[in-house]
Protein backbone atom coordinates (compact mmCIF):
# COMPACT_ATOMS: atom_id res chain seq x y z
CA UNK A 1 0.00 0.00 0.00
CA UNK A 2 1.33 3.41 -0.99
CA UNK A 3 1.96 6.26 1.41
CA UNK A 4 -0.73 8.95 0.82
CA UNK A 5 0.68 12.19 -0.56
CA UNK A 6 -0.10 15.53 1.04
CA UNK A 7 -1.97 17.42 -1.68
CA UNK A 8 -1.81 20.77 0.10
CA UNK A 9 1.94 20.50 0.55
CA UNK A 10 2.37 19.57 -3.10
CA UNK A 11 0.18 22.47 -4.23
CA UNK A 12 2.25 24.98 -2.27
CA UNK A 13 5.49 23.59 -3.69
CA UNK A 14 4.06 23.95 -7.19
CA UNK A 15 2.65 27.44 -6.60
CA UNK A 16 -1.00 26.41 -6.83
CA UNK A 17 -3.55 28.24 -4.69
CA UNK A 18 -5.95 26.04 -2.75
CA UNK A 19 -9.57 26.95 -2.03
CA UNK A 20 -11.33 25.31 0.87
CA UNK A 21 -14.52 25.24 2.87
CA UNK A 22 -14.63 25.44 6.67
CA UNK A 23 -16.72 22.58 8.07
CA UNK A 24 -18.48 22.48 11.42
CA UNK A 25 -21.26 20.01 10.60
CA UNK A 26 -20.21 16.69 12.07
CA UNK A 27 -22.26 14.34 9.87
CA UNK A 28 -20.27 12.09 7.47
CA UNK A 29 -23.00 12.27 4.81
CA UNK A 30 -22.64 16.05 4.70
CA UNK A 31 -18.86 15.73 4.52
CA UNK A 32 -19.17 13.31 1.59
CA UNK A 33 -21.59 15.63 -0.18
CA UNK A 34 -19.19 18.56 0.25
CA UNK A 35 -16.21 16.45 -0.82
CA UNK A 36 -17.70 16.18 -4.29
CA UNK A 37 -18.46 19.89 -4.61
CA UNK A 38 -15.18 20.96 -6.18
CA UNK A 39 -13.21 22.38 -3.26
CA UNK A 40 -9.52 21.59 -3.00
CA UNK A 41 -9.67 21.38 0.78
CA UNK A 42 -12.20 20.72 3.53
CA UNK A 43 -11.25 22.00 6.99
CA UNK A 44 -12.85 19.99 9.79
CA UNK A 45 -13.04 22.10 12.94
CA UNK A 46 -12.57 20.54 16.36
CA UNK A 47 -12.03 23.78 18.30
CA UNK A 48 -15.46 25.39 18.02
CA UNK A 49 -17.51 22.63 16.35
CA UNK A 50 -18.71 19.54 18.26
CA UNK A 51 -16.12 17.23 16.71
CA UNK A 52 -13.82 14.80 18.46
CA UNK A 53 -11.43 12.02 17.46
CA UNK A 54 -14.20 9.54 16.65
CA UNK A 55 -16.32 11.96 14.63
CA UNK A 56 -13.28 13.16 12.67
CA UNK A 57 -12.41 9.53 11.89
CA UNK A 58 -15.85 9.10 10.33
CA UNK A 59 -15.42 12.35 8.36
CA UNK A 60 -12.05 11.22 7.02
CA UNK A 61 -13.53 7.89 5.95
CA UNK A 62 -16.44 9.64 4.25
CA UNK A 63 -14.23 11.86 2.07
CA UNK A 64 -11.43 9.40 1.39
CA UNK A 65 -12.69 8.43 -2.06
CA UNK A 66 -12.85 12.04 -3.29
CA UNK A 67 -10.16 14.34 -4.70
CA UNK A 68 -10.25 16.69 -1.73
CA UNK A 69 -7.64 17.22 0.98
CA UNK A 70 -8.92 16.99 4.58
CA UNK A 71 -7.43 19.41 7.07
CA UNK A 72 -8.18 19.44 10.80
CA UNK A 73 -8.17 22.54 12.99
CA UNK A 74 -7.30 21.23 16.43
CA UNK A 75 -8.88 22.20 19.74
CA UNK A 76 -5.38 22.82 21.13
CA UNK A 77 -1.75 22.25 20.30
CA UNK A 78 -0.90 19.75 23.01
CA UNK A 79 1.38 16.89 22.07
CA UNK A 80 -1.29 14.34 22.99
CA UNK A 81 -3.97 15.94 20.80
CA UNK A 82 -1.61 16.28 17.85
CA UNK A 83 -0.61 12.61 18.20
CA UNK A 84 -4.22 11.42 18.11
CA UNK A 85 -5.11 13.22 14.89
CA UNK A 86 -1.88 12.32 13.13
CA UNK A 87 -2.52 8.68 14.02
CA UNK A 88 -5.96 9.00 12.41
CA UNK A 89 -4.20 9.83 9.15
CA UNK A 90 -4.62 13.59 9.15
CA UNK A 91 -1.65 15.03 7.27
CA UNK A 92 -2.39 18.74 7.59
CA UNK A 93 -3.11 20.38 10.93
CA UNK A 94 -4.08 23.93 11.83
CA UNK A 95 -3.18 24.72 15.44
CA UNK A 96 -4.96 27.69 17.05
CA UNK A 97 -3.64 30.53 19.19
CA UNK A 98 0.04 30.44 18.31
CA UNK A 99 1.78 33.56 19.60
CA UNK A 100 5.49 32.78 19.99
CA UNK A 101 8.41 31.11 18.28
CA UNK A 102 8.74 28.69 21.20
CA UNK A 103 5.15 27.55 20.72
CA UNK A 104 5.73 27.00 17.02
CA UNK A 105 8.90 25.01 17.67
CA UNK A 106 7.10 22.78 20.18
CA UNK A 107 4.34 22.14 17.66
CA UNK A 108 6.82 21.14 14.98
CA UNK A 109 8.42 18.69 17.42
CA UNK A 110 5.02 17.19 18.24
CA UNK A 111 4.42 16.37 14.57
CA UNK A 112 7.75 14.56 14.06
CA UNK A 113 8.90 11.15 15.21
CA UNK A 114 12.02 10.84 17.37
CA UNK A 115 14.82 11.71 17.16
CA UNK A 116 13.59 14.80 15.29
CA UNK A 117 10.54 15.27 17.49
CA UNK A 118 8.28 13.94 20.21
CA UNK A 119 5.43 12.20 18.36
CA UNK A 120 4.49 8.92 20.01
CA UNK A 121 5.34 5.83 17.96
CA UNK A 122 2.71 3.28 16.89
CA UNK A 123 1.72 1.58 13.65
CA UNK A 124 -0.40 -1.49 14.38
CA UNK A 125 -3.28 0.56 15.79
CA UNK A 126 -3.01 3.64 13.55
CA UNK A 127 -5.04 4.41 10.47
CA UNK A 128 -2.20 6.69 9.33
CA UNK A 129 0.01 3.62 8.82
CA UNK A 130 -2.96 1.71 7.44
CA UNK A 131 -2.42 -0.67 10.32
CA UNK A 132 1.14 -1.64 9.25
CA UNK A 133 0.24 -1.94 5.54
CA UNK A 134 2.27 1.13 4.47
CA UNK A 135 5.90 0.06 4.16
CA UNK A 136 8.38 2.10 6.22
CA UNK A 137 5.66 4.44 7.44
CA UNK A 138 7.69 5.59 10.45
CA UNK A 139 10.58 6.60 8.19
CA UNK A 140 8.45 8.42 5.63
CA UNK A 141 5.60 9.98 7.59
CA UNK A 142 7.31 13.25 8.55
CA UNK A 143 7.71 14.28 4.92
CA UNK A 144 3.96 14.27 4.33
CA UNK A 145 2.96 16.23 7.43
CA UNK A 146 2.01 19.89 6.98
CA UNK A 147 1.78 22.12 10.03
CA UNK A 148 -0.10 25.41 9.83
CA UNK A 149 -0.04 27.69 12.84
CA UNK A 150 -3.02 29.92 13.47
CA UNK A 151 -2.06 33.46 14.39
CA UNK A 152 -5.04 35.28 15.84
CA UNK A 153 -3.87 37.85 18.36
CA UNK A 154 -2.01 41.13 18.50
CA UNK A 155 0.84 39.35 20.27
CA UNK A 156 1.00 36.76 17.50
CA UNK A 157 1.10 39.47 14.86
CA UNK A 158 4.00 41.08 16.68
CA UNK A 159 5.98 37.83 16.37
CA UNK A 160 4.60 36.90 12.96
CA UNK A 161 7.73 36.99 10.83
CA UNK A 162 9.75 34.98 13.34
CA UNK A 163 6.94 32.43 13.77
CA UNK A 164 6.62 31.95 10.01
CA UNK A 165 10.36 31.37 9.68
CA UNK A 166 10.39 28.43 12.12
CA UNK A 167 11.61 25.36 10.28
CA UNK A 168 8.81 22.84 9.98
CA UNK A 169 6.03 25.42 9.93
CA UNK A 170 4.51 25.17 6.47
CA UNK A 171 2.10 28.05 6.71
CA UNK A 172 0.26 30.63 8.77
CA UNK A 173 -3.52 30.73 8.89
CA UNK A 174 -5.07 33.88 10.32
CA UNK A 175 -8.15 33.67 12.55
CA UNK A 176 -10.13 36.88 11.92
CA UNK A 177 -12.64 36.57 14.79
CA UNK A 178 -10.11 36.11 17.59
CA UNK A 179 -7.79 38.63 15.97
CA UNK A 180 -10.58 41.21 15.99
CA UNK A 181 -11.29 40.46 19.66
CA UNK A 182 -7.60 40.83 20.49
CA UNK A 183 -7.72 44.24 18.81
CA UNK A 184 -10.64 45.32 21.01
CA UNK A 185 -13.20 44.66 18.25
CA UNK A 186 -15.01 41.63 19.67
CA UNK A 187 -17.82 40.49 17.38
CA UNK A 188 -16.19 41.90 14.26
CA UNK A 189 -14.64 39.95 11.42
CA UNK A 190 -12.57 41.05 8.45
CA UNK A 191 -15.37 43.42 7.45
CA UNK A 192 -13.88 45.87 9.95
CA UNK A 193 -11.24 48.01 8.16
CA UNK A 194 -8.64 47.60 10.91
CA UNK A 195 -8.94 43.82 10.89
CA UNK A 196 -8.92 43.70 7.09
CA UNK A 197 -5.77 45.81 6.93
CA UNK A 198 -4.07 43.70 9.61
CA UNK A 199 -4.79 40.58 7.54
CA UNK A 200 -3.39 42.17 4.39
CA UNK A 201 -0.19 43.15 6.19
CA UNK A 202 0.03 39.69 7.70
CA UNK A 203 -0.34 38.00 4.33
CA UNK A 204 2.44 40.14 2.89
CA UNK A 205 4.72 39.40 5.84
CA UNK A 206 4.28 35.63 5.59
CA UNK A 207 4.60 35.56 1.82
CA UNK A 208 7.95 37.30 2.13
CA UNK A 209 9.20 34.29 4.12
CA UNK A 210 8.17 31.88 1.37
CA UNK A 211 5.69 30.06 3.59
CA UNK A 212 2.02 29.38 2.83
CA UNK A 213 -0.57 31.79 4.15
CA UNK A 214 -4.33 32.04 4.31
CA UNK A 215 -7.41 32.92 6.29
CA UNK A 216 -11.15 32.35 6.52
CA UNK A 217 -13.64 34.84 5.15
CA UNK A 218 -17.39 34.87 4.57
CA UNK A 219 -17.12 37.54 1.89
CA UNK A 220 -16.22 36.60 -1.69
CA UNK A 221 -14.94 40.05 -2.62
CA UNK A 222 -12.57 40.19 0.34
CA UNK A 223 -11.49 36.63 -0.40
CA UNK A 224 -10.46 37.68 -3.90
CA UNK A 225 -8.48 40.58 -2.43
CA UNK A 226 -6.58 38.20 -0.14
CA UNK A 227 -5.82 35.95 -3.08
CA UNK A 228 -4.59 38.90 -5.13
CA UNK A 229 -2.31 39.90 -2.26
CA UNK A 230 -0.74 36.45 -2.14
CA UNK A 231 -2.88 34.13 -0.01
CA UNK A 232 -2.20 30.52 -0.96
CA UNK A 233 -4.88 28.71 1.05
CA UNK A 234 -8.29 30.34 1.50
CA UNK A 235 -11.33 28.99 3.33
CA UNK A 236 -14.17 30.66 1.47
CA UNK A 237 -17.10 30.19 3.79
CA UNK A 238 -18.52 27.87 6.44
CA UNK A 239 -20.82 24.92 5.77
CA UNK A 240 -23.21 25.89 8.57
CA UNK A 241 -23.52 29.44 7.25
CA UNK A 242 -24.17 28.22 3.70
CA UNK A 243 -26.95 25.92 4.88
CA UNK A 244 -28.52 28.51 7.18
CA UNK A 245 -28.53 31.18 4.48
CA UNK A 246 -29.92 28.89 1.80
CA UNK A 247 -32.68 27.67 4.13
CA UNK A 248 -33.60 31.22 5.17
CA UNK A 249 -33.68 32.40 1.55
CA UNK A 250 -35.96 29.52 0.56
CA UNK A 251 -38.30 30.15 3.48
CA UNK A 252 -38.38 33.89 2.73
CA UNK A 253 -39.32 33.22 -0.89
CA UNK A 254 -42.67 31.85 0.30
CA UNK A 255 -43.40 34.43 3.03
CA UNK A 256 -45.76 35.75 4.26
CA UNK A 257 -47.89 32.74 4.95
CA UNK A 258 -51.36 32.70 6.45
Amino acid sequence: MEQPRNALKRAHAEGRTQIGLWCGITDPCVAELLAGSGFDVLVFDTEHAPNDVRSVLALLQAVSAYPVHPVVRLVSGTTAVIKQYLDLGVQTLIVPMVETVAQAQDLVAATRYPPRGTRGVAVATTRAARFTRIPRYLERADGEISLWVQVESVKGLGNLEAIAQVEGVDGVFFGPADLAASMGLTGQLDDHPLVHEALLRGISTVRATGKGVGTLTLDRARGRVYLERGATFMAMGVDMTLLARAAAELAAAFAPRG
